[in-house]
């Protein structure tokens, strides 16, 4: 089983779209505006879709999402540069290592460097 997409609410599209797909890479699918503010985008996040939907009656957010890295130093250092906060660097996890950011609108991003086997 593997998770086919990640639904986050947003108050802003175009400052959230510019963070995922300048910043953490993540192409856009396609993008449908729906009229009365409400737009939806489709990210390619790898193994999975990113959709973000932007609707004045919904409230923002999703507490977390995980996002696998090759190199969680490098990741954090590209991020840093490009002013993003770490709001909590990198510890060990059974799995690797994790380190947590957060998106334009609260969202907590789980950075996470599996074990190289």
């Amino acid at each position: 089983m593997k998770a086919q997409y990640t639904t986050l609410i947003v108050n802003e599209m175009e400052e959230s779209v510019s963070f995922y797909r300048d910043i953490l890479h993540f192409p856009v699918v396609s993008e449908h505006p729906l009229g009365n503010g409400v737009c939806i985008t489709i990210l390619d996040g790898g193994q999975s879709l990113i959709e973000l939907i932007q609707n004045p009656k919904f409230q923002t957010g999703l507490y977390s999402m995980g996002i696998d890295v090759p190199d969680l130093d490098s990741t954090l250092a590209e991020l840093k540069a490009k002013g993003v906060t770490i709001t909590m660097e990198p510890v060990p996890t059974t799995v690797g290592r994790m380190a947590f950011s957060k998106d334009p609108n609260g969202v907590n991003l789980a950075l996470i460097e599996h074990h190289q086997h």
